[in-house]
C-alpha cells in the first residue's frame, strides 16, 4: 500500500481516508502513518479489526453490501471522505467465473459508498480480479472520476489475478455534466 501512496500520492497529510473490507489493519496502518494527527481514518469490516490507541483510527464492524452501511460510515466520518480504499474479497469459491462475478459485485458496492462519502476531488482506489466483467467496471468508474488507471503493484504475486483501479479527482458523471 505505501508504495501506491507514494507513487501515485493517494492519501495525503491530513486526509480522511474510509477503508472498507479493512481486516486485519495493513492498509489501516499505511493510511494511519499517511494521515497523521490531523487525519482520520475509518476502518470498516465484517470482522471486527484489533483497535488502534490513535483516536484519529476507527473501526466499525459493518456489511457494505447492506443498505444502511453509507450512513453507518457517515455518521462515524469528522466530514467528507478524501479517499476511499478497498481491499474488500469474498470468500474464494475455486469457481473462476463466480469469484469474479462476487469481487466485481464488491466493488460496485465500493464504488456506490465512495460515491455518497467522497467529497468532490476525492480518490478512490478498490481491489478487483481479472476477468470478463472488469472492462465494464473500469468504464463506470471512469463516469465519475477525473482519471482511471489499472494498476498491478509489485506486492501482489505475478500469477495473481488481482489488480486494483484507482480513480483520481472525484467529479460529476459525465453525463450529468453534459445536462
Amino acid at each position: 500500500m505505501f508504495q501506491v501512496i507514494k507513487k501515485y500520492h493517494l492519501i495525503e497529510f491530513g486526509d480522511v481516508v474510509v477503508d472498507l473490507g479493512a481486516a486485519p489493519g495493513g492498509w489501516i496502518q499505511a493510511a494511519r502513518k499517511t494521515v497523521g494527527k490531523r487525519g482520520f481514518v475509518l476502518g470498516v469490516d465484517l470482522k471486527a479489526v484489533e483497535p488502534f490507541p490513535q483516536p484519529y483510527v476507527r473501526t466499525i464492524v459493518c456489511d457494505i453490501m447492506e443498505q444502511d452501511a453509507v450512513q453507518q460510515i457517515l455518521e462515524m466520518l469528522p466530514r467528507k471522505a478524501d479517499v476511499v480504499i478497498s481491499d474488500a474479497s469474498p470468500n474464494i469459491s475455486g469457481i473462476w467465473e463466480l469469484d469474479h462475478a462476487r469481487q466485481i459485485d464488491l466493488a460496485q458496492q465500493a464504488l456506490q459508498i465512495a460515491l455518497d462519502t467522497l467529497r468532490p476531488g476525492g480518490n478512490f482506489f478498490v481491489k478487483v480480479f481479472q476477468g470478463d466483467m472488469l472492462d465494464d467496471y473500469t468504464h463506470k468508474v471512469k463516469q465519475y472520476f477525473e482519471t482511471v488507471l489499472v494498476i498491478k503493484p509489485k506486492a501482489s504475486r505475478a500469477k495473481s489475478s488481482e489488480m486494483f483501479i484507482l480513480g483520481r479527482c472525484l467529479e460529476k458523471p459525465r453525463f450529468e455534466q453534459q445536462t
